[in-house]
């Protein structure tokens, strides 16, 4: 059977990874949505269940896809599902040179090929960390993540206004 997986942090998801999906699930008979545990440095500003429940949500109409968790490196959550091959969408050239050099390794070290969907036009500049900070200095997101999203992301962002500024109640400010 034809069968990829879409790995990322998806946090938080955008209309360009749903874009993706869509499109791999057209392509591939199975495709599974790997949703990275521990995504390095960063802490996600979205736990990891809040994370699947989202693309859950989003992608519940294709039967072909399911949404799983992984932790450590991608290629072995690949092989563990018995998947051959990775799907990644590219955006600019600077994702292409350093998702060519990820695909060589993989194919090279652990025989596992990777395929390249190009993002649409009206997603080619749409990051997740972009969506953050835009939402974050109260910009309109609406056109790059879905509606549920858009309302989980200002609700969390909210949250942690909230808590960043009630830390700062009752002390003097600096003369």
């Amino acid at each position: 059977a034809r069968f990829a997986v879409f790995p990322g942090t998806f946090d938080p998801i955008t209309s360009g990874h749903i874009d993706i999906i869509r499109r791999g699930a057209a392509i591939f008979e199975r495709l599974t949505v790997g949703v990275a545990r521990n995504p390095g440095k960063r802490k996600p500003l979205f736990s990891l269940d809040e994370r699947l429940e989202m693309i859950r949500e989003l992608v519940q109409d294709l039967d072909n896809v399911d949404v799983k968790s992984f932790e450590g490196m991608t290629v072995d959550f690949v092989r563990s599902m018995g998947a051959k091959v990775i799907l990644r969408g590219i955006r600019t050239f600077g994702d292409f040179e350093y998702e060519f050099q990820l695909a060589l390794a993989n194919r090279s070290f652990k025989g596992i090929e990777t395929v390249f969907v190009m993002a649409n036009e009206e997603n080619s500049f749409i990051s997740s960390t972009l969506i953050k900070e835009a939402a974050s200095l109260g910009a309109d997101i609406s056109r790059f993540v879905p509606e549920s999203v858009s309302q989980r992301l200002h609700e969390k962002l909210a949250n942690k206004s909230n808590r960043d500024t009630a830390g700062l109640q009752g002390e003097e400010p600096n003369p």
